[in-house]
């Protein structure tokens, strides 16, 4: 008899990515023997202690070493709540009970400036402007890429679900951020690939199935049902209404949604990229008149990436301040300059865009 099917399918999510890394690396699935152990790529997987993410790990225990791959665990503490440090250690100890091995905890200190407290140096961390969940998302990667590259993983799984994936959505939305974000989550991300998330097909409920089916304690963040954070509301409020008003569906809509928007904005960006090199005089400039000819979509995705290649940071430069820029092409009544995150300066000088520091 076969496993439950909650169980089957988070293994066959995991086991799909874990082929799709072994191919990235030349290599074809099938058991380790000891001497290839050591020379195996590892993948390590992201745990809170949540459903989601032990469902993840356990998965990953038993698909890794059927793959040919090392199979190791990371939790962070974020140190935002009384015992956080145990509560850690505790799920430490489970992950090396799945058989799970290289396992760290890794404790960061969450504030507007993000940085890991870790014996092995991490330099960096970096910063951004945001409450309290975007400082300690910014915190948590901070200590995952410290992780990866302390241990030259290969890949790092998130278990972010389709539900995960539905309120991102939602929330771009709401900031009217663009058809970027509601692109999502995408399934890979981070530099060269490094994160990987499986379970963005599977609703959470699978995942908490899987856990209690296979018995695997879980610990439910108080976190996650505090109405203080918006993704709680809109976990415990929101989606909750819209299903109420517009039937079952919503969350597969809207994770359907992000799909088709990732598909766009990536055809986009990949015409910008093209277009780019048409706007440009021979000194490199852009130039007014041909960014005018382009359609909207296109032309302010090339004034985005202008602006990041002058220093503007990614993270910190939002529509309205593209909109500002477009308008010295589009509106243009002979006004100042506009000022961008990152000391960026662009002006408009005899019929060429300029864009740079200071």
């Amino acid at each position: 008899m076969g496993p439950h099917p909650a169980v089957a399918a988070i293994r066959l999510a995991v086991r799909r990515v874990l082929n799709d890394i072994l191919a990235e690396h030349g290599r074809t699935p099938g058991r380790l023997t000891p001497d290839e152990r050591s020379s195996s790529p590892l993948v390590l997987v992201a745990c809170s202690g949540g459903a989601d993410s032990m469902a993840l790990a356990s998965a990953l225990a038993f698909e890794g070493p059927r793959a040919g791959l090392r199979a190791g665990g990371v939790t962070v503490d974020h140190g935002l709540q009384a015992g956080s440090d145990l509560r850690a250690a505790e799920v430490a100890s489970r992950l090396r009970e799945l058989g799970l091995d290289p396992v760290e905890s890794v404790a960061v200190t969450v504030g507007r400036e993000t940085r890991v407290a870790h014996s092995a140096a991490y330099r960096g961390g970096g910063s951004r402007a945001g409450g309290p969940e975007a400082a300690a998302r910014d915190a948590r990667y901070a200590a995952l890429d410290a992780a990866a590259e302390r241990h030259r993983a290969a890949a790092v799984l998130l278990g972010h679900t389709r539900d995960d994936q539905a309120e991102t959505v939602l929330l771009g939305l709401a900031r009217g951020s663009g058809i970027r974000s509601l692109s999502g989550m995408a399934a890979v991300s981070g530099a060269d690939g490094r994160y990987r998330r499986p379970f963005l097909q599977l609703d959470r409920q699978t995942a908490r199935k899987a856990c209690m089916v296979q018995s695997l304690p879980v610990w439910d963040d108080p976190h996650n049902t505090d109405p203080a954070y918006t993704r709680s509301r809109l976990r415990h409020e929101g989606l909750p209404a819209l299903e109420k008003a517009l039937g079952k569906g919503v969350v597969e809509a809207l994770a359907r949604t992000a799909q088709l928007s990732r598909d766009d904005a990536d055809a986009l960006d990949a015409w910008a990229g093209k277009a780019a090199a048409g706007v440009r005089d021979a000194d490199g400039r852009l130039e007014c008149a041909a960014l005018h000819d382009l359609p909207p979509a296109v032309r302010r995705r090339v004034l985005r990436r202008a602006a990041i290649e002058a220093g503007a940071p990614a993270g910190s430069l939002f529509a309205r301040h593209i909109e500002e820029v477009d308008r010295l092409i589009t509106g243009w009544r002979g006004q100042g300059a506009i000022n961008l995150p990152g000391r960026v300066v662009a002006r408009r000088q005899g019929g060429r865009l300029v864009i740079r520091q200071g």
